[in-house]
């Protein structure tokens, strides 16, 4: 990436829309906009942030090819800390092309994907982290997803790891005084605040570790399954809780024969809801790949709800898919509650809690239950009630890593000083600790990882 060029790109989805973006980003920026921008109240000399009325006209043969509004952001008072334009136009697919492609024409060259963006941290406008959780914002699913995003991007995650490096930093700096100096007898006088030190720092690294269980399906979603046998009510479940008639419901068994999907916010949890087909013996060869489809994915699934007939009781069908069951994150739903028939009774549930902690009664028909079901999905994720103002959850698959890898270190350093291993061993595994998380706020990143992190952004962002 060179840095001394003019990018340019389109910001806005293609497609038909009352507006387009065009922004453009580098030292050559304003000299494009003037020659390219037309107004007969044309300033002579650019007003930052505030939108100007005109036309964009090709400068070759004065042709107009769009009226805009024009806004202009002048360095470092902008998202890349570079001069900026941004030209809105109208939202045709057309339009928005011909504007970009006069842009390339003057002296641009095409973003690469997350190039914006790249920029702002390789200017120091934010780090690292803040800049992956632009592309979080942009995929927030629910409304505490995005708020989690927000944090991060106002500089939360940063924040903290700064403070733990700084820590980790003075530890280091007088590490190295001890080694310099052993004379000065400092290791035995202070090994004691230094390991209070490591013990405070990874304290505050495992808690963020810990928060990554529940923030990665608030990032990713909840895979949930719904399984059971034929005609327990799997279809009209799904339907109850994405509050539509998405699947076909019928007293025929075997109505379900492929997975039907729909992903829903549960309370500021994604859900992504998969219907399978009902688990049977059968003859039919496109049931019997339903089936397959139905227990392959359960395999795999963040959370089963076991479908199971109050009015049937259980039956040989539910042992069997209990039995496949064993060890998953499931809760067991006794459906059809509302009937009189219940032969579902305490005894029979009392085998089921041998396997299964979270049993629920439930009538799809009357809708009872359900909010029961919810409150207990929350509770899974949560572990307790999300305090939203407060709460902040890792939420990236590579900080995670890196976290983690730093707990290590950080580990490896108090069994170094309990084992009364010289304080060189020790600085070592306080700055591999430190190498670590300085690659989650970008201090410590090499041109290779950023090229990967960027690559997943869309050109314009």
């Amino acid at each position: 990436m060179d840095m001394e060029d003019t990018i340019a790109a389109i910001s806005t989805a293609m497609g038909e829309s009352s507006i387009g973006i065009v922004r453009v980003s580098g030292p050559d920026a304003l000299d494009i906009a003037d020659r390219i921008f037309y107004s007969e109240k044309k300033p002579q000399k650019w007003v930052p942030f505030r939108m100007h009325y005109g036309f964009i006209q090709d400068p070759s043969d004065g042709t107009i090819i769009d009226e805009v509004l024009l806004c202009v952001m002048i360095s470092p008072k902008s998202y890349t800390r570079e001069d900026m334009v941004e030209i809105h136009t109208h939202g045709g697919y057309v339009s928005m092309r011909k504007v970009l492609q006069l842009v390339l024409e003057e002296g641009a060259r095409l973003a690469e994907p997350g190039e914006f963006t790249k920029r702002a941290f390789m200017n120091g406008r934010i780090a690292l982290s803040q800049a992956e959780a632009v592309i979080d914002i942009i995929r927030a699913k629910t409304d505490v997803s995005l708020n989690l995003a927000v944090r991060q991007l106002k500089g939360r995650l940063s924040d903290t790891i700064h403070q733990i490096l700084d820590s980790l930093m003075n530890l280091a700096a007088f590490l190295e005084v001890s080694i310099d100096y052993p004379e000065d007898d400092l290791e035995i006088a202070e090994s004691e605040r230094i390991e209070d030190q490591i013990i405070e720092a990874k304290r505050i690294l495992d808690d963020l570790i810990e928060s990554s269980k529940s923030g990665r399906i608030l990032r990713e979603g909840l895979k949930t399954v719904i399984i059971g046998k034929p005609n327990v009510g799997k279809s009209s479940l799904l339907n109850a809780l994405i509050k539509e008639n998405k699947a076909i419901v019928t007293a025929i068994p075997g109505t379900t024969r492929d997975i039907v999907e729909e992903t829903i916010d549960l309370n500021g949890i994604p859900l992504q809801i998969l219907d399978t087909a009902g688990i049977r013996d059968t003859d039919d060869i496109v049931e019997q790949i339903g089936v397959e489809r139905a227990v392959a994915h359960a395999q795999d699934a963040d959370l089963i709800l076991l479908v199971l007939d109050d009015a049937d009781g259980i039956t040989e069908t539910d042992m069997r898919i209990m039995e496949l069951l064993q060890g998953k994150n499931t809760v067991v739903l006794i459906n059809k509650t509302d009937l009189s028939q219940n032969r579902i009774d305490v005894g029979s549930t009392a085998l089921i809690a041998k396997d299964f902690k979270r049993i629920i009664r439930i009538s799809v028909k009357e809708g009872t239950g359900l909010d029961i079901l919810e409150k207990e999905i929350r509770e899974m994720v949560f572990s307790g009630d999300l305090r939203s103002d407060e709460s902040f959850m890792i939420t990236n698959l590579r900080h995670v890593q890196l976290l983690k890898q730093a707990s290590l270190n950080l580990a490896e350093s108090l069994k170094a000083i309990h084992e009364k291993i010289p304080m060189d061993m020790i600085s070592i595994d306080i700055r591999n600790a430190m190498q670590n998380l300085g690659e989650i706020d970008g201090t410590k990143v090499s041109e290779d990882l950023l090229d990967t992190i960027f690559s997943k952004f869309c050109v314009g962002k």
